[in-house]
């Protein structure tokens, strides 16, 4: 029988300017050959830098303007606008798409979980970039540590792994969808994680071929780890095992493999 777990990592604390979000957890945590560590956004952002005062923006017209249309400060609508290549949709709610290529409210821009008042949260400008940097200190620290020496987990999937194997990575976020109520966790950046897992032309239990379906590991990862990792709980970070099998040496091509061209972009 396979089997998946999920453990919160306690005992985080506050992020800064330049903490080292990998040795921060690998001091906390026992990581195994396979594990697949889930990491908060927010505190990715924290630690680049990515926290702004709303009292330092100067909104231009276009954000006042806007900001009067949807009840939104000035001053947010102005970080929206400067973290946008595109508004997509102004009525009722902001919807842009990201420098990134993220199509999502308000440019994910955020406001919770932050210790100061009058302060919002951008999403960390190359947040694939970010989730290699982790994984890196993730590295250091097995190698500077001797961890996973002891060999693999008994929570691990069966599949073998080298013991040197660094985690995975995943940073994640919530989004809302278009089409139902309630926000999910999704990947805005993964590193050593099989992405999407496609089943096109292969067999279904009744033999049938798939024609449509593609899974997308990283999304579904980030979704299981935030039941552990919820919004009041203080633990930014979860690990995840029994996914041993979408564990690679390799960073990837990381979550920018989950956007949609535009083209096929059913939003638009």
């Amino acid at each position: 029988m396979s089997e998946l777990r999920v453990g919160g990592v306690g005992g985080m604390p506050e992020m800064r300017c330049g903490d080292a979000i990998g040795r921060l957890i690998a001091e906390r945590a026992d990581l195994q050959p396979g594990d697949i560590v889930v990491i908060s956004q927010k505190i990715v952002s924290k630690a680049e830098g990515r926290v702004r005062r709303l009292a330092d923006v100067e909104p231009s017209e276009r954000a006042i303007e806007l900001g009067k249309k949807l009840g939104k400060e000035a001053g947010l609508v102005e970080l929206i606008l400067s973290e946008s290549r595109e508004i997509l949709r102004d009525d009722r709610v902001l919807i842009t798409e990201t420098h990134h290529g993220f199509v999502c409210a308000n440019a994910g821009i955020d406001t919770s979980n932050l210790p100061e008042d009058d302060t919002v949260c951008l999403l960390p400008e190359d947040p694939d970039a970010s989730a290699r940097t982790i994984r890196t200190e993730f590295r250091a620290a097995i190698e500077g540590q001797g961890m996973g020496v002891a060999g693999p987990s008994p929570l691990l999937s069966a599949d073998p792994h080298p013991l040197s194997l660094p985690p995975a990575v995943v940073i994640s976020d919530s989004f809302g969808r278009a089409w139902r109520l309630g926000q999910a966790e999704a990947a805005i950046g993964c590193a050593g994680l099989t992405p999407l897992d496609d089943w096109r032309g292969r067999n279904d239990a009744s033999g049938h071929e798939l024609q449509a379906t593609v899974i997308a590991i990283a999304d579904e990862v980030a979704a299981a780890a935030d039941l552990v990792r919820v919004k009041d709980s203080g633990i930014p970070a979860a690990i995840v095992r029994g996914l041993a099998r979408y564990v690679a040496a390799e960073d990837g091509p990381g979550a920018a493999a989950l956007r949609r061209p535009p083209g096929e972009d059913l939003f638009r």
